[in-house]
């Protein structure tokens, strides 16, 4: 009869059993080192675990007999209530003895200074569980600036939220509530999705309680220019999106999370319109990895300002079509200055991969590690070629893109003036800045519609350098009904606009 397992281990000798625990105690602190010795990179970024779908293919609506409440019931688990509170302070009311008015009446009263007064704001928004150890996706704006955050479940129990990270970017930020079993979402491949997909939105809309409405996916790729700073890649969908379902959940017929509900566009009542926009998973799954394993997210820099490329901008520039971005300035000292990158140069592919705009380059610039290579093809005079760039670390006040007025018609009901050195101080131009100032644009002319705003400075007619009224003059005179590309200096920034006959 086999002996115990205890009972065979008690007969090893001591010295091997000493022996081996001395191993395994070295291993393991040789192993601890490695993980957090400064200086030292880990071997994988630390993440929380979460399930990511293998199955991401189309589902047929033929298996749903009596509707989607084989879709809808075990999601609900899944999406969370949270109440923020957050404390700010508002100016006290003068005293109205301090004012001479008064004084004049009752004379020279006691004059105790006013105190700030705080009160505490209180905001309700929606979040997905994305770890069953309580880690939790929200928006920025529902926790941003809060002092206690709770999270209510949907059997109405309730926690303290500790705020892991933030990232005001994307408006994602992570949070973490002390639980564990908790049912958590299959994260889908946002990547995956087409314009007609059906979808559903969950949340706490108005604070009303748990609901679930029903839509498509509008459209992909949306930029709201400025909902949030500078990274924009919005699912639009006509599933109803009310207050209160900010940070809840997007999801597909085979109930994956495929986007975190985050802004709508609303008529006079503030309410659902049917178009309601939420952050693609994909992306906020890098930003929630980088928040857990930095505590920050790190982004990989170009150190260019870019615009959209319209079909008049590339035939200005001499391409066949729109698409791509514009280098409308390079940041002095950057990483595209020092790969070679030019202002006037159209960035066609990233790695590979056409650039749909500016967005797409900016976004997928950010999710690249400081440090690695950008294959870039470029447009330039009129020939493609490959610059390789070394990205840095985008800086925590830098500028990822900057985006030009839209491209009008017409340069009509311009006047303009020589730069003097009286206007660089104005206008925040740089030291030695040459060109023309825009003194008076006619609102209803050709050149206000084109973007150009009094103030501006002219630099190039058509890529050709204008240092003076005269030159300008001259640039411009016998374009007849050619469109003219014009680049300005906006206050020390440069980009390009493009200037079509009426």
């Amino acid at each position: 009869m086999p002996l115990p397992v205890q009972t065979r281990a008690s007969k090893v000798p001591y010295v091997v059993i000493a022996l081996v625990i001395l191993i395994l105690v070295v291993g393991g602190l040789v192993r601890v080192g490695f993980l957090h010795m400064p200086g030292l990179s880990h071997t994988r970024p630390l993440h929380v675990p979460v399930k990511v779908a293998k199955n991401n293919s189309p589902v047929a609506l033929g298996n749903f007999a009596n509707g989607f409440a084989s879709v809808i019931d075990p999601a609900l688990p899944e999406v969370v209530n949270i109440s923020s509170t957050k404390v700010v302070k508002e100016q006290a009311e003068p005293n109205i003895f301090s004012d001479p008015f008064f004084r004049q009446f009752f004379g020279n009263q006691p004059n105790a200074p006013q105190q700030p007064q705080t009160q505490r704001e209180y905001s309700l928004g929606s979040g997905v569980i994305i770890n069953p150890d309580g880690y939790i996706l929200t928006n920025n704006h529902v926790v941003a600036g809060a002092s206690d955050v709770e999270v209510f479940t949907q059997n109405r129990r309730e926690y303290k939220a500790k705020i892991i990270g933030t990232d005001k970017r994307t408006d994602i930020a992570v949070l973490k509530i002390n639980a564990t079993g908790l049912p958590a979402f299959t994260l889908g491949d946002s990547s995956k999705l087409k314009v007609g997909d059906v979808v559903f939105a969950i949340g706490d809309p108005f604070g009303i309680g748990e609901t679930a409405t029903m839509g498509i996916v509008s459209a992909t790729g949306r930029a709201l220019g400025g909902h949030v700073e500078h990274y924009e890649d919005f699912i639009q969908t006509d599933a109803a999106i009310n207050p209160g379902n900010s940070g809840g959940a997007l999801i597909d017929l085979r109930g994956h999370l495929i986007g975190i509900n985050t802004a709508i566009i609303a008529g006079g009542g503030g309410g659902n319109e049917g178009i309601g926009f939420a952050i693609p998973i994909n992306l906020a799954h890098h930003v929630m990895d980088e928040i857990v394993a930095h505590g920050k997210v790190i982004r990989g820099y170009l150190g260019v300002s870019i615009e959209n490329v319209s079909p008049d901008m590339a035939k200005a520039f001499g391409l066949s079509q729109g698409g791509g971005a514009l280098v409308a300035d390079v940041q002095s000292g950057s990483p595209a200055q020092k790969a070679g990158v030019k202002r006037g140069d159209i960035i066609l592919k990233l790695n590979g991969q056409a650039v749909s705009g500016m967005s797409d380059l900016s976004l997928r610039v950010s999710e690249m590690s400081p440090g690695s290579i950008a294959h870039l093809q470029i447009f330039r005079n009129g020939h493609t070629m490959d610059i390789n760039v070394k990205l840095g670390t985008f800086p925590a006040n830098g500028v990822i893109a900057s985006s030009g007025p839209r491209s009008g018609v017409g340069l009509p009901g311009l006047t303009v003036q020589n730069l003097t050195g009286t206007y660089d101080q104005q206008l925040g131009l740089p030291q030695g800045t040459k060109g023309v100032v825009a003194t008076q644009v006619n609102p209803t002319s050709s050149a206000a519609a084109a973007g150009i705003q009094r103030g501006d400075v002219i630099e190039e007619i058509d890529h050709r350098p204008v240092d003076n009224v005269k030159e300008y003059n001259q640039a411009v005179a016998g374009k007849g009904n050619q469109p003219i590309l014009v680049l300005l200096n906006r206050g020390g920034q440069t980009l390009y606009v493009v200037v079509e006959p009426q």
